[in-house]
């Protein structure tokens, strides 16, 4: 089936649902979904009762939409996300912020945990994403141009909105939390990365490396949104440290700075990102 009538059939399921029309799309990476549960007057939707979206199937991620009001602003959450290495294609990641788009999203904000290259960071920083590097091998506008949704050759000159990390920024030192700026880059997964792996990107120029995101910021950019990505740094990445890496590390750093990581959202919605 087409790409474009997929999208179409998720959207008009979700408009019976009579969810919230929402203006900002915010996608919550690894330990950090909490959020959602801050969301006022609130419908909760599981990814797998929309037609054509799988279930998320990563620990740390519920795998559904939570639309309503966060900060009297009317918002579209992906808690959870679906990533490359759960075996599903490009276009399949990106699916759910597409459908957010076509609903009327025109920001977004997104987040993910992230391995610390920059050894001058720290586990627990906020990495607000002034680039990134796409190490996956993929591309979500591989295929048939969606005309609907953008160009078929569309700039990631500033994929970044520089604006939006500055509003960042700013919140970030009002609520006392030093942030970092820097470039992610991305990994297909599920294993995390050789030390030789992680020093060819530090030679790149990247801070900080995960395994999402940027096919969600492709589709982004192709569709026109405003995009602010921040990365909490979960850990230390392979070879910085002599300790192997887990998934439980970075649940636990997620844990511990729910309380830093909602407030800063909430005080960049404040803010005004319209």
């Amino acid at each position: 089936m087409e790409e474009m009538k997929k999208i179409k059939e998720g959207v008009q399921f979700l408009k019976k649902k009579k969810v919230t029309k929402p203006k900002v799309g915010l996608i919550l990476g690894s330990g950090l979904g909490e959020l959602a549960n801050e969301v006022e007057r609130k419908t909760s939707v599981p990814y797998e009762e929309v037609p054509h979206l799988p279930p998320s199937t990563v620990p740390g991620h519920s795998g559904r939409f939570v639309f309503g009001f966060l900060n009297n602003i009317p918002v579209a959450m992906m808690q959870g996300r679906y990533h490359y290495y759960e075996g599903y294609s490009p276009q399949e990641l990106v699916r759910p912020l597409r459908i957010m788009t076509q609903m009327g999203i025109e920001v977004l904000i997104v987040t993910n945990a992230a391995g610390a290259v920059n050894t001058n960071f720290n586990v627990g920083d906020f990495m607000f994403i002034a680039d990134h590097i796409n190490f996956m091998g993929i591309n979500p506008l591989r295929g048939a141009n969606p005309d609907d949704l953008g160009p078929r050759f569309p700039d990631m000159s500033q994929a970044y909105d520089p604006e939006l990390i500055e509003v960042g920024e700013t919140v970030a030192k009002s609520i006392g939390k030093m942030t970092r700026k820097g470039v992610y880059a991305a990994f297909g997964g599920p294993c995390f990365e050789t030390p030789a792996e992680i020093k060819m990107v530090g030679r790149w120029g990247a801070d900080a490396v995960g395994m999402s995101t940027v096919p969600e910021v492709i589709a982004a950019s192709h569709m026109g949104l405003r995009v602010l990505g921040i990365s909490c740094i979960t850990n230390m990445a392979s070879g910085t440290l002599p300790e192997p890496l887990s998934h439980e590390e970075v649940m636990e750093v997620g844990e511990k700075v729910k309380p830093e990581f909602k407030k800063l959202v909430k005080g960049i919605l404040a803010e005004g990102v319209l």
